[in-house]
């Protein structure tokens, strides 16, 4: 079981006559205690380990058991570059971190965060209310993920979902991080003016912040899936977006009101919504390269140095796109275009699954419940079954038992 377990754990090395010790596997869970040994058998509640115990060190792994975390969640572990703190949901187990988000603050630097669900359990039809603006005070409730400090942070395979106050936010003094194959729908809440609360709120000066694989919906609209937006003293600069997967409503935006530079927007792929690089400012450069954007438009605003190759603007009739996971080679995202509306629509999978091999097709929105598709790899395609002109899937491959 522990070779399931370990994520990244160092052996005993010798460097220039200094002995490293080995990182460590730690526990946590809705059980655990804060004086518990952080062991399986007695593991520490989650806030605590968050917090920062004096026991994790750099390349340490905080496992969280399934189940449901509730409680006031602040991250302030201190891992190093080359060796940084997990903080991972077993492997095969739901763990849920329950109408309270997570928020990452000083100390926190190189810590990844994997897996973990970040829920809320009020339903969309419930949020509403009557006062205008970003900050309502008669509506109850969390983020999912605010991010702001730690240098060279990365958060991983996330399940961001209902949370009343929005998805993701990530802000100036989180630098040179990463936001990878993350699931982030439903979040946000009604006003009279509009819909709020966006799937990703980011501004960005220093290094660069990337955003990757991951799949963005939002319920209302006005809101955004992308919102890498400010205001003329704020930052939108430095940016790697590629292969994401955005639909339904909301625009995917990466412009504010400050000259932005540094901007590129690679291989995404959305469906009935708009593309806007640059918001009302004279920008500097960006480089929007290979996109799909079908039933929405393109649109590049006052760049002085503007790349704009091989984007679709089109419904492509019959097309599915693997998009492998960078940090976990039994999972992929999938995007299915289908303007020729067939029953069904083939997707390579030789950079995911070897024929024999079993593998199981999801809904985003379900990735506990059952499958869409599952069966053993035949051949270098399988068939996803369609209903419409597009769908997002998740494709996990079975796991090898130790």
């Amino acid at each position: 079981m522990r070779a399931n377990l370990v994520c990244g754990t160092l052996c005993l090395t010798f460097f220039a006559g200094i002995r490293v010790a080995p990182a460590k596997d730690w526990f946590t869970g809705p059980d655990g205690v804060s004086t518990g040994a952080g062991t399986r058998e007695a593991p520490w509640d989650l806030a605590s380990a968050l917090a920062g115990r004096k026991e994790i060190a750099p390349g340490d792994t905080v496992w969280v058991s399934g189940g449901i975390c509730k409680g006031k969640f602040e991250v302030k572990l201190a891992g190093k570059e080359g060796a940084p703190i997990h903080v991972r949901a077993v492997l095969g187990e739901r763990a849920t971190i329950l109408d309270s988000g997570i928020v990452v603050v000083d100390p926190a630097t190189y810590v990844w965060l994997w897996d973990l669900e970040i829920a809320g359990s009020v339903p969309v039809e419930k949020r509403e209310t009557k006062q205008t603006g970003s900050s309502p005070g008669d509506l109850p409730g969390a983020d999912g993920l605010n991010i702001y400090a730690g240098k060279g942070c990365k958060f991983i395979h996330l399940t961001i979902h209902d949370n009343v106050k929005g998805g993701m936010s990530w802000w100036l003094n989180s630098t040179d991080g990463e936001i990878h194959g993350c699931i982030v729908y439903g979040n946000g809440w009604r006003a009279p003016d509009r819909g709020h609360g966006h799937c990703l709120y980011t501004q960005n000066k220093d290094g660069v912040k990337t955003v990757s694989a991951c799949i963005f919906s939002v319920p209302y609209d006005g809101q955004y899936t992308m919102h890498a937006y400010g205001s003329s003293r704020a930052f939108i600069d430095n940016f790697l977006i590629e292969d994401n997967i955005a639909y339904e409503r909301g625009p995917f935006l990466v412009g504010g009101g400050s000259p932005s530079h540094g901007i590129r927007v690679l291989r995404n792929y959305l469906h009935g919504i708009d593309m806007r690089i640059g918001y009302g400012a004279q920008n500097e450069d960006c480089e929007v390269r290979d996109n799909i954007v079908a039933r929405g438009r393109i649109s590049i605003e006052k760049f002085k140095k503007v790349v704009d190759e091989g984007n679709v603007r089109e419904l492509p009739a019959r097309k599915a796109i693997l998009i492998p996971s960078k940090y976990d080679p039994a999972r992929a995202h999938v995007a299915v275009y289908n303007g020729a509306k067939a029953p069904a629509v083939d997707l390579d999978v030789a950079k995911l699954l070897k024929k024999g091999e079993r593998f199981r097709l999801l809904a985003p929105r379900d990735l506990w419940g059952k499958s869409v598709l599952e069966g053993t790899c035949s051949g270098p395609t399988i068939s996803i079954p369609m209903t419409g002109e597009f769908a997002a899937f998740v494709l996990l491959k079975e796991r090898k038992a130790p």
